[in-house]
């Protein structure tokens, strides 16, 4: 343990805190609980989120702890998630589960200093090796009661909690702004791609080149997915303009559980395919080339678009570019799509897939149900706004140059994010370091008067609880020079 600032003193959780009783709710069937578990606490921001009402007699066996205003409530599950929280005037909570220590303040602490500490990586680190059990890591109460606190004088912790209150305000005020990024990026993307293929994005392209590129007609398709287009661009459909619209892998010669490998040729299922239009890596299941040459109906080759046709994640799509996918297998829940290269780019299709409008047509067909599914006949009658190749060249390159810009924004983004993430610590490190605002060993120095240090308010409570009262409150002189407390233990 380090040693601390003049004044202050190390102490375990249990003698700053009250013992709390659990009690049965069941033993009051009819009234109405407010009731907090692990799911309402948000660990962003540390706050408690609608807690659940629950009648005395149909409260679940862990809802057992009683909670009032200015408890700390500390997860003991997966403790490096840090579902941890205050609870305060503006939470109508009344007992929480069993899964939190209910850690309450007494004389001795602030609630708040108490709330800030336990969120440092210093507790975290040093509570989290406490966990036992592989699935479900928890903690206990005695473990975390167990740990210590570096404690200031009462005076010093309430300055300590005022200037963290102001620090911790502007960090959380960047970090609401920085949350926005996304949110904005991701809208850019979207109208990006809104642009290029309704044929805005290069609306100066084609008054430069209107001569030198074939027109193409419209074919028949649904009239309620025609905009109107750009001359010389066609509706036509997915059908019309690729070689292949096949569905993966199914039935009988569908891999078996233990025919999947953790190496091998790779095998796409649809959760392999990301929102972002990445492959998630290691969602990827691999098979045996065996294996691989029995399954010949949907073999991928370099340039193919996938994407998912079931689920609430059907549109999810994706590009084939990476030569390991050159000759791969997908599942049953994934579409392959093969662009015919004379008619269209396989990237413009990637990026058709996951424009607004298509992805709305998308979602009317399906139903927009959680269990949706687009089969083939669907799938082929799909609308595809296509200009001609030329075009469809100029569009992807505009919008590869935009979404490179968005990309380098977004990486600044997660750079700024992770640095202010990290300034919350930095600043709870300093506070808990006594570095934040003077000590109240420097001030009563300064202002020539006596103070009560930490260890004379912890004696002085112990007294209490025995029933001793003090004939004077005890005090310590005004310190000559700076000197440390000591340790409780090395």
């Amino acid at each position: 343990m380090r040693v601390l600032p003049e004044g202050w003193a190390w102490t375990q959780l249990i003698d700053v805190t009250e013992s709390i009783p659990n009690i049965k709710p069941e033993d009051y069937p009819n009234k109405e609980f407010s009731y907090i578990d692990i799911s309402s606490i948000n660990n962003s921001t540390n706050q408690i989120i609608e807690p659940k009402r629950i009648n005395g007699s149909e409260a679940p066996s862990r809802a057992r702890r009683p909670v009032r205003n200015g408890d700390v409530l500390f997860s003991n599950v997966r403790t490096y998630l840090r579902n941890i929280a205050l609870v305060t005037s503006t939470v109508n909570a009344d007992i929480c589960s069993t899964g939190f220590t209910v850690l309450r303040p007494n004389e001795s602490v602030e609630s708040q200093f108490l709330f800030r500490y336990v969120l440092t990586d210093e507790f975290i680190d040093r509570v989290s090796p406490t966990q036992t059990g592989t699935h479900y890591p928890a903690t206990s109460d005695r473990a975390v009661l167990a740990e210590y606190l570096p404690l200031p004088p009462l005076a010093e912790q309430r300055r300590i909690v005022a200037k963290l209150e102001t620090l911790l305000g502007k960090v959380d005020a960047c970090q609401q702004r920085l949350a926005k990024i996304p949110v904005i990026l991701k809208r850019f993307r979207q109208a990006v791609l809104a642009a290029a293929c309704s044929g805005e994005l290069t609306v100066d392209w084609r008054a430069e080149n209107a001569n030198d590129y074939i027109l193409l007609t419209h074919t028949e398709i649904d009239e309620n997915a025609i905009i109107e287009l750009p001359i010389g661009w066609a509706a036509i459909t997915l059908n019309e303009c690729c070689t292949k619209v096949i569905d993966g892998n199914y039935g009988a010669d569908y891999p078996k559980k233990d025919e999947f490998l953790s190496s091998g040729v790779p095998f796409l299922t649809s959760a392999a395919i990301g929102e972002d239009g990445k492959i998630i890596d290691a969602e990827i299941k691999f098979i045996s080339s065996e294996k691989h040459s029995i399954l010949k109906k949907a073999r991928t080759t370099l340039g193919d678009v996938l994407f998912t046709n079931r689920g609430a994640r059907v549109g999810a799509t994706t590009l084939l570019t990476d030569s390991k996918f050159a000759n791969s297998n997908i599942g049953p829940q994934v579409t392959r799509l093969a662009a015919n290269l004379e008619r269209l780019l396989p990237t413009y299709l990637f990026y058709w897939m996951r424009n607004p409008f298509f992805l709305n047509v998308m979602k009317d067909k399906n139903g927009g149900s959680a269990m949706n599914f687009l089969n083939l006949t669907v799938t082929k009658s799909l609308p595809i706004f296509l200009p001609p190749l030329a075009e469809q060249q100029e569009i992807v390159c505009r919008v590869e140059a935009l979404f490179q810009l968005a990309d380098q924004l977004e990486a600044r983004y997660k750079r700024a994010k992770a640095q202010v993430d990290k300034l919350q610590q930095s600043i709870l490190a300093k506070a808990f370091r006594g570095e934040l605002v003077p000590t109240e060993a420097e001030l009563a120095r300064r202002e020539g008067r006596a103070y009560e240090s930490a260890a004379a308010l912890l004696e002085r409570l112990r007294q209490t609880r025995k029933g001793l009262t003090p004939a004077t409150k005890p005090k310590s002189r005004p310190p000559k020079s700076p000197a440390s407390n000591g340790l409780l233990f090395d």
